[in-house]
Formats: structure tokens, C-alpha cells, sequence
């Protein structure tokens, strides 16, 4: 589908099926960090992927359903199928987090692992759709309806009061950032979108840079694994290209930091991923100067083991 397709579609109504499967977002106002925080990490599944999974298992009609996913969507796509009595396979890279895989098995989805040095997601996906005719592949970004369902997110922040001057959103394949995109040119919100993406993984930057689809040649090794992406989708790219405010690129030490804020200023637990937007605000201070902000923290999924490391510096 296109983007033309995409602002045809009736998203009103697509948007108050989605909410009403999902828990309306925490929105934590925290002066003393001068940003809004926009939390999922209480969200079903522990991340706003729900959102996204829900606009799919509502609408597509294959009784299967086959994803790559580092965990977040997979958990979220397991959860929703089976709400939808449907069935789901995913598959995940050896290296995912073990709390992740087990969060998808115990929903209920087959998870299919593998080495992502030796074949990569979307390889695999395609063995599995060519053994099972009749499921379906989707796509955890770069797919119309997972668009669609993410931007029931950026409604939420939207319809505040006070809508702030700029969110920060993490950018992986890019289907959070373009739900917020397309939900504030849909509701005529006045409000700057800003990607959150990590330096070592910043195909997106790139992207939008040199104005075609950029790639990495390999998974990227980045704390952030929910942005381990090859590439943003190409729904994703068109609207991002025309509707994005800017991106900024951000390191490791300030993920790191980010993830010890949250969890001693706020009593927040974010995985690495969750806490990018809020570490572009803290590593780009004079980006957002003068302005209100909000930072989304969009999942709280993260290994006990490097959580731990992480908030003890």
C-alpha cells in the first residue's frame, strides 16, 4: 500500500477499534528533567507494538501470520492473534533478549531462531511463507495497517490540552515515528516529530540524507535491539522523507544514561530502545532549546542482566 492509500484509509475508525484493545499511555510530566515522558512500558506486552499488532490481527484476514521481530513485535503480535484466534510465527535472532523469546512463547506464538550472520530475517520469513501458502508475512514497520495502529499512540499525546512544541521518537524501520507523522498531519496537531536513532545504527539519518533507502550490511551493534533494523521500511521512508522535523543520532553512553535516568529520577524501567528519545534530548540539549518537549519511551523489555549493568553504571 502507499502513502496515498494510507491517508485514504479510515483511520478514525481504525484508530477506535485499536483503543479499545489497548491501555491508554502514562504520561509522566517531569520538570526537573524539562520533558514530557510518553511511557509504553505499562502497555500490554511492555511496549507500544500492542498497538500496531492489534491494527494487523483486526484486519488481515490470513488465519496465520508470519513477522521477524527482536521480541517487542513478536510478543505483541502473539498476544493479538491469539485475541483474534489466529496463530503467529516468528522469528527472532539467536541474540534477542531471553526474557523477550520467552515473552513470545509464552503468548502463544512459535518462535523460529536463528543466526542472523548466517541468514537474515527477512531470508527466513520467506523459507516459512513459502512452506505455509496460506499465512501471511507482515512486517513490524513497513506495513500499512502496523502505521496505522501505531499512530493511535501519537492520537493520545495529541489530544491533550497542551499539545507539546515536539516529541523525540525512536526510529528503528520506522513505523512508530511514521504513526506520529501521519496522526499529526491527519488531525492538524502543531507539532514538531523528531527521530531518536542510534549512531551505530543510523541508516535512517543516512536515508534521509542522501534522499534514497540506505542499508546496513549486517544487524547493527547497538544496545538499542529494537532498532536493529537493515533498513527503514519503504511505506516508512516516503513518509518520514516528507513529514519528519530532523533525527538526531545518538551514542551508546548517552542510551546508557538515559536508561540510569529513568530509572533514579523517575523509577522507570526502559530497556535501551525505550530511553532513545530521551537520550537524543539530554546529548542534543540545544535542539530542543526553548521548546516543550515530550521524549516517548516506547518499551520496558530489557534483559535483567543488562539492566542491571546499565543502571549501575
Amino acid at each position: 500500500m502507499s502513502v496515498r492509500e494510507l491517508s485514504e484509509l479510515d483511520l478514525p475508525s481504525v484508530w477506535a477499534a485499536v483503543r479499545r484493545e489497548v491501555r491508554p499511555t502514562t504520561f509522566l510530566d517531569r520538570p526537573e528533567l524539562g520533558v514530557l515522558l510518553v511511557s509504553e512500558t505499562f502497555q500490554h506486552t511492555g511496549s507500544f507494538k500492542i498497538r500496531a499488532a492489534t491494527a494487523v490481527a483486526q484486519n488481515v484476514a490470513a488465519p496465520r501470520l508470519l513477522t521477524a521481530s527482536s521480541g517487542n513485535f513478536g510478543a505483541a503480535l502473539a498476544r493479538a492473534t491469539a485475541r483474534a484466534g489466529k496463530a503467529a510465527t516468528v522469528v527472532m535472532p539467536m541474540r534477542s533478549a531471553a526474557v523477550k523469546v520467552e515473552a513470545v512463547r509464552r503468548l502463544g506464538a512459535t518462535v523460529d531462531l536463528i543466526d542472523t550472520d548466517r541468514i537474515t530475517r527477512a531470508a527466513r520469513v520467506g523459507e516459512l511463507a513459502q512452506l505455509d501458502p496460506e499465512a501471511q508475512v507482515v512486517s513490524p514497520y513497513d506495513d500499512p495497517w502496523v502505521v496505522a495502529g501505531n499512530a493511535t499512540l501519537a492520537v493520545e499525546l495529541f489530544e491533550r490540552p497542551e499539545v507539546p512544541d515536539c516529541v523525540v521518537v525512536p526510529v528503528g524501520g520506522g513505523g512508530l515515528s511514521s504513526g506520529f507523522v501521519v496522526a499529526r498531519d491527519r488531525m492538524g496537531a502543531r507539532c514538531l516529530v523528531v527521530g531518536a536513532e542510534p549512531r551505530l545504527a543510523n541508516d535512517a539519518a543516512r536515508s534521509l540524507r542522501a534522499g534514497v533507502l540506505c542499508r546496513n550490511e549486517r544487524e547493527p551493534d547497538t544496545l538499542c535491539d529494537g532498532v536493529r533494523t537493515l533498513s527503514l521500511g519503504r511505506l516508512n521512508f516516503e513518509i518520514l522523507r516528507a513529514g519528519l522535523d530532523g533525527l538526531v543520532e545518538v551514542s551508546e553512553e548517552a542510551v546508557a544514561r538515559a536508561v540510569r535516568l529513568l530509572y533514579s529520577e523517575v523509577n522507570l524501567k526502559a530497556e535501551p530502545t525505550g530511553a532513545l528519545a530521551l537520550a537524543a534530548f539530554l546529548e542534543a540539549p540545544e535542539r530542543f532549546a526553548g521548546q516543550r518537549v515530550a521524549c516517548v519511551v516506547s518499551g520496558g523489555n530489557v534483559d535483567p542482566a543488562l539492566y542491571a549493568r546499565l543502571i549501575t553504571g
